[in-house]
């Protein structure tokens, strides 16, 4: 028995693969409505060799038969149209940061807080690509050993600022002036994600700090960020250091690791073997490697974590989401 899906944002970079997703991961789908801004209507998009008509999203746009939408057209739409879907009674997965800090609304990751699904009013938010991967794999560290503290950089695809952003590093590499990020994006880190805050840390910095606590549900863990943007077209990759209230025996740090829901262990430094963007794209695990003590404090892991930030870090993970909304229906 299939579910009647809407996908907001359908033609963009992660509508287009919430489209690919669905599909390799059997998910039931009995009637599908395509949703994106009046310039992309008309478009046309497959799903399982079928096509289908792109529409223009209006108010009325929600007022047939859907259950589930999944939303990924930025935070102004989905400030404005997410609460209109949800009074229909229809089960909102939105990708933007609209509604993530949002008390009345669960952030899930499903291999680390899938029981939150529980209690939304309408809404689920997904987190920010970069907290995604990050707490995958610090979740089950954190429930053994308790985290302290988080020091982070990331070394985020240019595709995180979609299609776009892809366009600016294909233009900087040939010598054209940059047209989304700050600089060019070609032969250089960008340490600017989103706009500056009067901390000095930007935006994308504190929803990493904010959704961390929210998403981990302890409001003690300290998460320092630094946020960059590289000449990568897919595939984040962070640096994570983690100072822990308990010790650990890496042996064991690294079997928790292996077992943990989602996380891949690459991790051989001898035949240098570790998690590399262009090896995570197009899968929908995290990598995490360079695994190695931290000496400088009581008892701290460094870490190398790889993941694809258009699958996992986006589509991948409101799919899950959507997965677990049909068991619980």
């Amino acid at each position: 028995m299939g579910v009647n899906v809407a996908i907001v944002g359908a033609t963009g970079m992660v509508g287009r693969t919430f489209l690919k997703v669905m599909e390799e991961r059997n998910f039931p789908v009995n009637k599908l409505y395509l949703f994106a801004s009046s310039k992309s209507a008309g478009e046309k998009l497959y799903f399982k060799n079928k096509e289908y008509i792109v529409e223009e999203l209006t108010e009325e746009s929600f007022n047939r038969d859907i259950q589930i939408a999944l939303f990924s057209a930025g935070a102004t739409v989905s400030k404005q149209f997410a609460p209109i879907a949800a009074s229909r009674g229809i089960v909102v997965i939105d990708n933007s940061s609209a509604w993530r800090m949002d008390e009345n609304v669960p952030l899930v990751v499903p291999e680390v807080n899938p029981e939150d699904i529980s209690w939304h009013k309408g809404i689920i938010a997904n987190p920010n690509c970069s907290t995604i991967q990050m707490v995958v794999p610090l979740k089950p560290l954190h429930d053994k050993y308790r985290i302290k503290r988080i020091v982070v950089s990331t070394y985020q695809a240019v595709s995180g600022a979609g299609k776009k952003g892809i366009d600016d590093l294909e233009r900087t590499q040939k010598g054209e002036p940059p047209q989304v990020f700050p600089h060019p994006i070609a032969n250089n880190c960008i340490p600017h994600i989103d706009s500056f805050t009067p901390s000095g840390y930007t935006k994308e910095e504190l929803k990493m700090i904010n959704e961390t606590k929210k998403i981990m549900k302890d409001d003690s863990i300290k998460v320092s960020p630094t946020t960059v943007r590289v000449p990568v077209v897919n595939s984040h990759s962070e640096s994570v250091n983690v100072e822990f209230a308990r010790p650990y025996e890496m042996k064991e740090l690294i079997e928790i690791l292996k077992n943990a829901p989602g996380v891949v262990v690459m991790d051989d430094p001898e035949h240098n073997l570790y998690p590399l963007a262009t090896f995570a794209t197009g899968k929908d695990e995290v990598f995490v490697g360079r695994i190695r003590r931290d000496e400088t404090v009581y008892s701290g892991v460094n870490m190398w974590i790889v993941a694809d930030n258009i699958r996992k870090g986006a589509a991948t993970n409101a799919v899950q989401i959507a997965e677990l909304v049909i068991k619980n229906m």
